[in-house]
């Protein structure tokens, strides 16, 4: 299955995304905010990336615009895991590249249905 990129300072919400995630087979890299996100991308290479927007040290639209101009990540897609719903932060979201938007609180069903449409 994938290798996945789970990107949230709450740790039961990285617990939870990574745990429905692996139950249905992915591998999933937990990272506490956007600066270790990209310290970690840095080193590995990831199918997917979810992260939330609002964190400490580089919110998760910061992060995608930076993992955006590595080599490796210019197609990977990337998925916004957030309480922000407004049309002006999705669209914020959008213009640096995220791939797709799921608003907190979701259901693991929910989660894994998107992870899949947008691995193909």
């Amino acid at each position: 299955m994938a290798s996945i990129l789970a990107v949230d300072d709450s740790a039961s919400m990285r617990q939870m995304v990574a745990f429905t995630l692996k139950m249905a087979g992915h591998q999933v890299t937990e990272a506490v905010d956007g600066m270790n996100a990209l310290e970690i991308a840095q080193r590995q290479r990831f199918d997917l990336v979810i992260s939330d927007v609002n964190m400490p040290k580089m919110d998760g639209i910061s992060l995608i615009k930076k993992l955006r101009s590595l080599d490796g990540f210019r197609l990977v897609p990337m998925l916004m895991l957030t309480t922000e719903s407004s049309a002006d932060k999705k669209a914020e979201g959008k213009a640096a590249g995220a791939t797709g938007w799921i608003v907190k609180p979701f259901s693991p069903d929910q989660l894994l249905q998107t992870v899949k449409k947008v691995l193909g």
